[in-house]
């Protein structure tokens, strides 16, 4: 079963007028990991797109997506898909086992993508120019730096997949952060880049346990709380920053007009409101 949402883009002073409903029906990614089921959601940040699939002991298979407008999602599209659950296994150009914490990148002209096994899958994609090839990326194959520190509370590993430093991609640049032991900040300080967009899902989150995603322009902030496996839509103008009351992981993709990881504006601790 495929279920497609379309969320359309929100100009940041038209954002400034929401309250929570609000905020959450433009911005929060929740229930995209259904047992049995294929769940997307196309925005039009770059014509992202960001979902799940979750076999449940059968296979699924992603083909066409009507929103796309072609025969088959992979036609003129790139994709990326990360395995945050158990062993499980996708079947495109070829069939690629996956562990947790896997990551494949799907290349234009790859063909439908079938799930199946155990695997909780999070799927991105984004429009493709060129058909560079398929790659399947453990995370010791990733580049890795080390950022923050436990007196700010904000010490973690960041880890590039589908980066420049790792190979090449059309638009999609994703990545994984984890955070150290007692840190619960993620990118603080706080940026934007205006020339890509981002979409952030929090994943290892104790159930009882949530985040605070901080979003909006740096002047004019606000919140969405979100609770495991749930993540957020980062507009360009948005700064993207979370606070968890517990320790989480955090899988980050970009795409846009470059694949420059470092190509940001930072926003100074003065300038938050």
């Amino acid at each position: 079963m495929l279920s497609v949402e379309i969320r359309h883009a929100i100009d940041p002073k038209t954002a400034k007028t929401f309250d929570t409903r609000a905020l959450r029906q433009n911005f929060h990614i929740g229930d995209i990991f259904r047992s049995g089921e294929i769940a997307l959601i196309y925005t039009h940040y770059d014509r992202m797109i960001v979902g799940g699939a979750v076999p449940g002991g059968k296979s699924l298979t992603l083909d066409e997506v009507k929103p796309c407008g072609t025969a088959s999602i992979l036609d003129r599209r790139e994709m990326v898909v990360v395995n945050i659950g158990g062993p499980g296994a996708v079947k495109a150009d070829a069939e690629y086992e996956m562990a947790k914490g896997d990551m494949l990148y799907l290349g234009m002209g790859a063909g439908p993508v079938t799930f199946s096994g155990e695997g909780r899958f999070y799927i991105l994609s984004a429009p493709a120019h060129h058909a560079y090839p398929s790659r399947l990326i453990k995370i010791e194959e990733a580049a890795n730096m080390t950022l923050g520190a436990q007196e700010t509370s904000n010490e973690r590993t960041i880890y590039q997949f589908v980066h420049p430093d790792v190979m090449k991609s059309c638009q999609l640049v994703v990545g994984m952060t984890k955070l150290a032991r007692g840190s619960i900040w993620n990118t603080m300080p706080s940026h934007v880049h205006d020339r890509r967009m981002e979409a952030y899902l929090y994943f290892d989150l104790p159930e009882s346990q949530r985040v605070f995603h901080m979003m909006g322009e740096p002047d004019e902030t606000r919140h969405l709380v979100l609770k495991n496996e749930e993540g957020a839509i980062s507009p360009p103008w948005s700064i993207h920053s979370g606070a968890g009351t517990g320790s989480y992981t955090f899988i980050w993709a970009m795409a846009g007009d470059n694949v420059d990881y470092r190509d940001v504006e930072l926003v100074s601790m003065e300038t938050l409101k």
